[in-house]
């Protein structure tokens, strides 16, 4: 619990300041897959709602505080 509200001191951030940090690039390669998945990422949220829309009940929004639930656990505790 001692870790949550540990502090850096002033030395040991500009010491981290100073070290060179990795460049910054993205190739070809990394902008396709990165397309790639934005498309797939639409697509999962579009057809999700649509499939909503014809077929689901009210129940639907139970279904998605659950998900969203779900989304947020594994986003804190996969930190």
């Amino acid at each position: 619990m001692s870790s949550l509200f540990r502090k850096k001191s002033l030395d040991q951030l500009m010491l981290e300041s100073q070290i060179k940090r990795l460049s910054r690039s993205l190739n070809t390669f990394d902008l396709i897959l990165l397309g790639i998945g934005c498309v797939v990422g639409t697509g999962i949220f579009v057809i999700t709602g649509v499939a909503a829309a014809n077929d689901a009940g009210p129940a639907i929004i139970i279904s998605f505080i659950l998900a969203a639930i779900a989304c947020a656990l594994a986003a804190f505790l996969l930190r």
